[in-house]
């Protein structure tokens, strides 16, 4: 089965992300629990939900994901800003058994000067800290593109937060990958991907492997740039991600789109994708 779907508005609730998922052709999306710059968040009402899994169940959907605030940053040398990471962080979980058996992803964060040996054990002192709310879903790091001081860029450095955080079990965490973001940070996704698919299973496991981020780029090869592009418009190239999705190792995946576009596009692209998948 193929799971396509992409960043959709929570503004509605969880039934109509659901429709509008449907409209375009989407069989799962991506969304915020919460302002992307770290608000309150919405409440959440059992009537919506309700009428969202009928949603799920009719056109049966993919697991979806619930996307961290950009402001979230565990490994910041600021402590008040760790603080405030570790609140958004475990109020969101909390939020997630709303909709048990899902999603939610999150960026390592960024150093800002202190170096990977003093972020990666910030990271997993938060995530040993939120991990327990996470009662039915399944926390996923993203994979960067090492622009700045960001962390995980590297297979490496997501390996080593996942074996130091106390629950690292693959049902409980896990990664999300990126198409723009690896390709960015040097990992040859157009020329080399079963080698690069071999790595990460080397590396971190491919049974860690639970969603992904489908993005073209606007930034060469190994640029370390975080600028993503529509299907087709970028250096990775169209047929570079229907080769990915096609992939044997990557069925079943729930993939969502990320790139710079409205409904329209979005459904245009999804079109796209399944139109060109091998069942």
């Amino acid at each position: 089965m193929l799971y396509l779907g992409c960043h959709l508005s929570s503004a509605g609730g969880f039934a109509a992300m659901g429709k509008t998922a449907v409209k375009i052709g989407a069989n799962t999306f991506q969304f915020f629990l919460r302002n992307p710059r770290g608000g309150a968040a919405k409440e959440i009402k059992d009537e919506d939900i309700a009428e969202y899994k009928k949603v799920a169940s009719e056109y049966k959907f993919g697991k979806i994901l619930a996307h961290a605030p950009y402001t979230l940053n565990p490994c910041s040398k600021d402590a008040s800003t760790r603080e405030f990471a570790q609140n958004v962080f475990a109020d969101d979980l909390k939020r997630m058994e709303n909709i048990p058996g899902n999603l939610y992803n999150f960026h390592p964060g960024s150093h800002v000067g202190q170096g990977i040996d003093v972020a990666i054990p910030q990271i997993v002192e938060i995530l040993d800290a939120v991990m327990p709310e996470a009662k039915n879903t399944t926390v996923l790091l993203e994979t960067m593109s090492g622009k700045g001081s960001e962390v995980g860029s590297r297979f490496e450095e997501l390996a080593e937060i996942i074996s130091k955080a106390k629950i690292n079990a693959p049902e409980k965490l896990g990664v999300c990958l990126d198409t723009c973001h690896v390709y960015s940070a040097g990992y040859d996704i157009v020329n080399h991907l079963d080698e690069v698919l071999e790595e990460f299973d080397k590396i971190i496991g491919l049974n860690r492997l639970q969603a992904i981020h489908l993005n073209d780029s606007m930034t060469e090869f190994n640029s370390h740039k975080d600028r993503h592009e529509c299907l087709g418009k970028g250096s990775l190239g169209a047929d570079a991600l229907i080769k990915f999705i096609n992939h044997p190792a990557l069925r079943g995946i729930p993939i969502n789109l990320e790139t710079p576009n409205e409904l329209e596009g979005y459904a245009e692209e999804i079109t796209l994708l399944r139109n060109n998948y091998k069942e």
